[in-house]
Order: structure tokens, then C-alpha cells, then sequence
């Protein structure tokens, strides 16, 4: 159940091409979502009604051609008192949310890869959702065209297709991570140059908030009128309507046209305002006539001035615009200084309020366009904003107040980062301190390790033992107590109470060393007896001593090396080189001068053993050698 509420299945399985199939069958289905929740609505209105003019067909027609009029087509009224068709082409905006969600969520939806099927191409899945849509909305005009507000064919061609690809394009590029780039090859190298610095996202984050400023502050306006005007708003409502499910459509209508009024005001803060029928401007100056009549009756129109000169209450409204130009300003001077990025300066934060102004009058123009449009012929046949006054109005208002506000901001806040807090400025040059003599090292002698620790200088900490260095580590390797049999026993009896008694009794097996012999001392290279260099000074002198009276004066060996001694055999003698740390038993030897060597545990290389014969020991006393260059020999007779 979880698994199948994770994942749902793909409605076609297979390669890249069912994929876009099944992308097309999406948008059908987005469509056929939309167009029903509009055929409901009309449909509950309609059995509520206790007269109506048709039967369901005619609810069905007119459910089909509303759900056209959302997408900004056009619609007619045939049926009017002239007898001319009168066009219908106010959309309330808070019904076009739901188709471009609805293709939005579709498009999304299609772009993301899933179980058995792969992620279709971006352009592929844009085209696919946009034709399936489309074909619905062929349908629901050709279905329309014979009811009482059939849609004009070339209208819905121009509005449809637009605002349907828009917002695919946005689903496919919100399942593709919201991408920044690259842009494809065919842009121009200097915008893809443009859109790709800094100050370009600036821009967009500026225009964003100075759009929103100026939206809220319309819809401030149309509740701060209606408030105002509660009485007249009240009395339109009761007279268009005597029955509650008529009164209930009208709030409905209203409610639906609520985004419309909020651009309205914005408009008319900006100062062009807008226009109530051909000639009849409402701006903060001033209110024209509409006639004896005035407005057309309905709760919306009840906010509006009356006709006549503006007050200062009127042009209040131009807090409005000087808002949305400060926050445009504050976004796009109000940045700090990162660190490791350049400062942007005063000339690119002025050229990002500029381009936020732009944009601000850009998405202004649109909406003023989107909000209007005529609700008939004759004076109704301008209804709403002028496109272009709005639009302009909202880059005067923003540039002109955003650029210097950027500026000053940007100048103010480069100004407290060069000076650090707290620190006054000097107040005249300083001249350059003089530079500190550098010693010249010399050479440092080595400290004689034979000398007292003392002589080594004083201790000093490793870095990773300093709890002032930045790479000190709180753990370390154990100290040298750890290993120690005391401590060790100490803790094999704490962890024995703790156990209570699971433990064994028997203390832990100290560690095997070399024993230490009677007499020896213990050093680093291990255990040495305390007369090892005695006696080996005392057998190499016995082995000379006995070489000297058994062998005679040094004489040529069979190799011609002089030797010294004849105990050596002909090799030179070395230093004194001690044997291996491991002490051995003294083993007697016999009663020759070398018995001393003996005794020490090394065997005299010239005593005789077990294993050498007389006749060996007498053949090698023949052998001549060499005589000594160093050695007189024996003294001479005369």
C-alpha cells in the first residue's frame, strides 16, 4: 500500500515516445480537471437559481465558455437590447490560478522520470502537455459556439496556446532542478553575458519585492474604499439581486474579480488610474463624470471616488509608489560585503535598481492589460487600466526613487565596512614604523647527551601537547603509567569490586622481561653486567700477553698483512666494540692468561679447545709472519 501510494503508476509504459504520450494524456486530463470544476461550480449555481433562463444545456455552454473566458479569451453576448453582439473580456484573475496550477502540476509531473518509464525531453514534455490541453480546449470551443456567450475562435487561438506553454515550461523547469543555465546557443552572447553576473539576481529579487509592495498597497486601497463606501457597496448588492442564491453568485463573482481591483489600485496609486468606460478616467487628480447614472452597479465599483477634483486624501495614495520605489532601492543597495567577493560599488548596484525598475514596469503593463477589457460597446468598450500608462508610471515611480536610494545605501554601507568599529580614523599620515633588526642565526653547538638534562634546555611541549595550539588534541596516546605493574594492578582491582564477583581473583600476568643479574644494572640497550668492559679489556690484553709468549715476535703471515699481535692471525685489531646485551654464565676455561676472557663468556680465539688436535695448534705456530713495522721484535746480541 505504501509502495503504491509512493509511486504511482506510469499510465504508459515503455521508451522516451510513451512518455510523451503519456505526457499528452496529462494535459487532456489537466484540462478535463479544470474545465469540470468549472462546469460544478456553474451547475450548483444554476439549481440554486429559482428562475433560470435555460435548461442544463445552456449551464453546460455557458460553464464551457467561462472556463475560456479564464484563459483570457474573449467572449460575445449576442443577445443585448441594441441587438449588436457586446464582447465580454474581463477575466477575474483569481480563476486563472487554477488552469495555470493545474498545467503547472501536469507538467512537473510528466518531466519526472519514474518506475518503467524514462525522463522524457524537456522541449518534448513542454509540447506534449501543451498539445493535449490544447486539444481540449479545441473541443470545449467548438462545443460552445452555439450556446448564449460563444468565445471568438481567434481570441482563444491567442491567449490559450501562450499561457498554457508558460506554465508548462515552468513545471518542466522546476523537475529539472530550476536550472539558471546555460542558455541555448541561439541567445545572444552579451544577454547570456548579462543574465550570468550578480547583479542580474538582484535585479529579479528587487523587482520581485517593489511588485509585491505595490499589490499589497492596491489591495489596501480597495479595503481602506470599501470600508468607506460600505453603504453604497451594500445597496448595489441588494439591488442586482432579491434572492440569496443570486446575492451568492454576485459575492462569488466578486470575490473571483478581487486580484483585478488589488491592480486597479495599484494603478491608480502609481497616478494614471484607470478608466470606467471611453472618456471616464479615475485618478488620484481628479474623478471624471460618468454621467447621471455613474458607475455600473456591483460592490466592487461602489469603492470608487466620486466625480469631481481630488483631495489630499487622494493623494495619499502616493505612499503607495514611494514604497515600492524604496524597497526596490534597499534590495539593491542594502547588500553586505562578502567576504572573498568582490565589492559590487556604486555603479552596479545603480544599474540593478535600474533593471528591477524595468521589470517592475514590465509585470505592472501585463497585469494592467490581464485586469481590463471591455464589458461591452460604446462607453463600456475600455473598461479597466491603460497597459502602457501603468507601465511607465512603474518605472518612473521605482527608478526614480530606487536608483538613489541604492546609491545612498550602497555609499553608506561602504563607509561603515572600511572603518572598524571603535576604532577612530588617524588623524593625519603616520609615518612607517621603523622595522625590527632580524638576528643572523649562527651555528648552535649539539648538547652533549652524556651531560645532565639540565644541559639539553628547558622542556618544551610538542604542538599537540600545547592546549594553546589551534591542532591540539585532547586525546593523545596513554602515558608511560599505563604499562605500569602498580597502576595495572590498581586497576584490575577496581574493575574486580565493580564486577561483583564475576571476575576471577588471580591478579593479571605481568608482562615477561629480561632478568636482571646479580650485580647488573639496568640501562636502555637492556641488562649489562657491571664488569663488561673490564673484562673485555682484560681479555684482549691476555690474549696479546699470551700471543706474545707462544708465538713469539710478529712475523709475516701467509697473507702478508702486518699484524700487531699474534693473537689477531694476521687481522688488524679494532675498537673495543661490545658484544649483544644478553649476559651469559662465567665459563672457566684453562689456566692460560686468557682466562679471563673466558670467564667473561667470550671464547679467546687463540686458546686451544676441545675440538683442536696438538699437532693443528703446532702446525699454526710455524706459520711465519710478517714482521711489524711498529714492533722493534726482540733486542739484538752484539
Amino acid at each position: 500500500m505504501t509502495e503504491a501510494t509512493d509511486h504511482p503508476p506510469a499510465l504508459v509504459q515503455g521508451g522516451r515516445a510513451a512518455a510523451l504520450a503519456g505526457a499528452c494524456v496529462r494535459g487532456a486530463l489537466a484540462a478535463g480537471l479544470g474545465l469540470g470544476s468549472v462546469t460544478v461550480l456553474v451547475m450548483v449555481v444554476w439549481i440554486s437559481s429559482p428562475y433560470p433562463d435555460s435548461g442544463p444545456g445552456g449551464a453546460l455552454h455557458v460553464a464551457a465558455a467561462l472556463w475560456l473566458l479564464v484563459h483570457g479569451a474573449e467572449l460575445v453576448r449576442p443577445a443585448t437590447l441594441t441587438g449588436a453582439p457586446a464582447p465580454v473580456g474581463v477575466v477575474p484573475l483569481l480563476l486563472v490560478a487554477l488552469p495555470v496550477w493545474l498545467v503547472y502540476r501536469t507538467a512537473r509531473d510528466a518531466a519526472e522520470p519514474g518506475q518503467d518509464r524514462p525522463r522524457p525531453a524537456a522541449g518534448g514534455a513542454v509540447c506534449a502537455v501543451t498539445g493535449g490541453y490544447l486539444l481540449v480546449a479545441a473541443a470545449a470551443l467548438a462545443y460552445g459556439t452555439g450556446g448564449p456567450l460563444p468565445s471568438r475562435p481567434l481570441a482563444a487561438a491567442l491567449h490559450l496556446p501562450p499561457l498554457v506553454a508558460l506554465a508548462a515550461a515552468a513545471g518542466v523547469w522546476t523537475a529539472h532542478g530550476r536550472p539558471t543555465g546555460p542558455l541555448p546557443a541561439w541567445v545572444p552572447g552579451r544577454i547570456r553575458v548579462g543574465l550570468a553576473r550578480s547583479r542580474t539576481a538582484v535585479a529579479v529579487r528587487a523587482a520581485g519585492a517593489g511588485l509585491a509592495v505595490l499589490l499589497g498597497g492596491g489591495v489596501l486601497l480597495v479595503a481602506v474604499s470599501l470600508v468607506w463606501h460600505a453603504g453604497a457597496a451594500r445597496e448595489s448588492l441588494l439591488s442586482l439581486s432579491g434572492v440569496w442564491s443570486g446575492r451568492t453568485a454576485l459575492l462569488l463573482l466578486a470575490a473571483a474579480l478581487v486580484p483585478n481591483a488589488a491592480v486597479w489600485g495599484a494603478v491608480y496609486g502609481l497616478g494614471p488610474g484607470f478608466l470606467l468606460g471611453t472618456g471616464a478616467a479615475v485618478t488620484p487628480l481628479g474623478a471624471a463624470s460618468l454621467g447621471v447614472t455613474g458607475p455600473p452597479p456591483f460592490p466592487l465599483l461602489a469603492a470608487v471616488p466620486a466625480a469631481g477634483p481630488g483631495t489630499w486624501a487622494h493623494w495619499t495614495v502616493a505612499v503607495v509608489p514611494v514604497a515600492a520605489g524604496a524597497a526596490v532601492g534597499w534590495t539593491c543597495g542594502g547588500r553586505r560585503r562578502v567576504s572573498g567577493v568582490p565589492d559590487p560599488g556604486l555603479r552596479d548596484a545603480a544599474a540593478a535598481a535600474l533593471a528591477a525598475a524595468l521589470l517592475v514596469g514590465a509585470a505592472v503593463a501585463v497585469l494592467a492589460a490581464a485586469s481590463g477589457g471591455p464589458l461591452g460597446t460604446g462607453r463600456l468598450a475600455a473598461f479597466g487600466p491603460v497597459w502602457w500608462r501603468a507601465g511607465g508610471a512603474a518605472v518612473a515611480w521605482t527608478a526614480g526613487l530606487g536608483v538613489p536610494v541604492a546609491l545612498a545605501l550602497r555609499a553608506w554601507r561602504r563607509r561603515g565596512e572600511d572603518e572598524a568599529p571603535g576604532v577612530p580614523a588617524p588623524p593625519g599620515p603616520v609615518a612607517p614604523a621603523a622595522p625590527d633588526p632580524v638576528a643572523v642565526p649562527g651555528p648552535v653547538p649539539p648538547p652533549d647527551p652524556a651531560g645532565p638534562p639540565e644541559a639539553l634546555g628547558p622542556h618544551r611541549p610538542a604542538p599537540e601537547d600545547d592546549p594553546g595550539d589551534p591542532a591540539f588534541e585532547p586525546y593523545d596516546f596513554l602515558p608511560a603509567a599505563w604499562e605500569d605493574p602498580v597502576a595495572r594492578e590498581a586497576r584490575w582491582s577496581a574493575l574486580r569490586e565493580a564486577s561483583g564477583g564475576l571476575m576471577t581473583a588471580f591478579p593479571p600476568v605481568p608482562v615477561a622481561g629480561p632478568a636482571t643479574p646479580e650485580g647488573g644494572v639496568r640501562d636502555e640497550g637492556g641488562v649489562r653486567d657491571e664488569g663488561a668492559r673490564d673484562r673485555n679489556g682484560a681479555r684482549e690484553q691476555g690474549a696479546r700477553d699470551d700471543g706474545t709468549r707462544r708465538y713469539g715476535p710478529s712475523t709475516p703471515g701467509p697473507s702478508g698483512n702486518a699484524s700487531t699481535d699474534g693473537a689477531s692471525g694476521g687481522r688488524a685489531p679494532g675498537p673495543d666494540v661490545p658484544g649483544p646485551d644478553v649476559p651469559g654464565p662465567d665459563v672457566p676455561g684453562p689456566d692460560v692468561p686468557g682466562a679471563e676472557a673466558s670467564r667473561a663468556g667470550v671464547p679467546d680465539p687463540e686458546a686451544p679447545g676441545d675440538s683442536e688436535a696438538p699437532g693443528d695448534r703446532a702446525a699454526r705456530s710455524d706459520v711465519p709472519k710478517a714482521p711489524d713495522a711498529d714492533d722493534p721484535g726482540p733486542p739484538r746480541r752484539p
